[in-house]
């Protein structure tokens, strides 16, 4: 029934990936690592996913499984009552291929996974390197238990630690690679003083209005920069201590009202021009919202950021004179409108085109084309 080895075969492939994957991809199906339980997106049910059993409906379990797609294995962090937020899952064969192409790891290398999830990535890199080669660390203790009896029945053993990835674990470093699954807004300190020289860390690194870069960091000598390039668009599941905020619609009458000089539509034209407005508008996050009894303005654009700044901006008639409302100490509508400007008149670079610094006492910075293009 499961014809997964063969498909991650290719994948392997397809990601760039030499022949010394393939068989750490087919002695590690991902079904293997999926719990009996996952969610599955449903605009009907009140959370926005269905609950699918392996045992109870097989048929619906293994068509996502082996599907290619995200699956997704907890919401809400594990609690019952929550929104429907989705906080763990199995990550897309190919975004993982091209992760561990991106790491590229040789003999004798030593690997700290962050985020274990459903262990997965773990078992791939233990195939590669060897048990004793991989660190993997979970924050969340049910996920890791779960993980660790699939890496057992497979008879693998990497060191798994339960705790917060962004402090690694320097008990087992230096480690020659650093692969997380989990996005950060900053990539942390830790993870450079546990990397060796020259070594390599792959993350998905984002902000909170665009999580979108999957980042290849080159780590500098002892008391030198690090650099790296944003090599791919990926989107993954936050870091718990770095998720952003959320989106709120304040009580507050705004303090401004206006036309937009902006199609809201053109504030996502797409993955490229998100993250680069993103990089120019620091904090702010969004959401779209639909308001069914007031035909006016039923599809909005919201933004906010965490210290009370707030704006609204309706997408259709967005040239009349009430369409943008703000809010706050910042005017956060105008400093989209003035991002995406700046992003045009650099030419509509592509995300590739950008890359990070992280120096040698944490600080960090993006840039365009070179290091010493600092966006600003």
């Amino acid at each position: 029934m499961d014809e997964y080895p063969q498909l991650l075969a290719g994948l392997a492939e397809a990601g760039g990936l030499g022949e010394e994957w393939r068989g750490a991809f087919e002695r590690a199906p991902r079904s293997a690592f999926v719990p009996d339980d996952i969610w599955v997106e449903d605009g009907a049910a009140p959370t926005g996913y269905h609950l699918v059993n392996k045992d109870a409906d097989p048929a619906e379990w293994w068509a996502e499984v082996n599907s290619g797609r995200q699956v997704v294995t907890q919401l809400d962090d594990g609690r019952a009552d929550g929104p429907g937020i989705a906080t763990s899952s199995g990550s897309m064969p190919f975004l993982v291929a091209s992760m561990l192409r991106h790491l590229d790891v040789a003999d004798g290398n030593t690997a700290l996974d962050i985020g274990t999830g459903t262990g997965w990535t773990s078992a791939l890199l233990c195939h590669r390197l060897g048990d004793r080669a991989v660190t993997t660390v979970e924050v969340d203790p049910a996920v890791a238990a779960t993980a660790g009896k699939h890496l057992a029945a497979l008879g693998l053993k990497p060191r798994r630690i339960v705790g917060d990835g962004l402090l690694g674990h320097p008990a087992g470093g230096p480690y020659d690679r650093i692969h997380s699954t989990a996005a950060v807004q900053r990539v942390p300190l830790a993870w450079i003083e546990q990397t060796r020289p020259g070594g390599i860390i792959v993350t998905p690194w984002g902000t909170p209005y665009a999580n979108a870069g999957l980042l290849r960091l080159e780590v500098g000598e002892r008391g030198r920069d690090s650099h790296g390039r944003f090599v791919g668009d990926v989107s993954f599941m936050w870091m718990r201590a770095q998720r952003p905020h959320t989106v709120t619609s304040p009580d507050l009458p705004p303090a401004r009202r206006g036309p937009s000089p902006m199609d809201p539509d053109l504030a996502e034209e797409n993955v490229h021009a998100a993250f680069a407005v993103g990089l120019r508008v620091p904090g702010v996050r969004t959401l779209h919202t639909w308001q069914a009894a007031d035909p006016a303005g039923t599809h909005r654009f919201r933004l906010s950021d965490d210290s009370g700044s707030w704006a609204s901006v309706r997408f259709s008639d967005w040239h009349e004179a009430d369409a943008v409302h703000q809010g706050g100490p910042r005017r956060l509508w105008d400093e989209v409108v003035a991002a995406r400007r700046a992003w045009l008149e650099d030419g509509r670079p592509e995300l590739t085109r950008f890359g990070l610094t992280v120096t040698a006492d944490g600080d960090q910075h993006v840039w365009l084309d070179d290091p010493g293009n600092t966006v600003r």
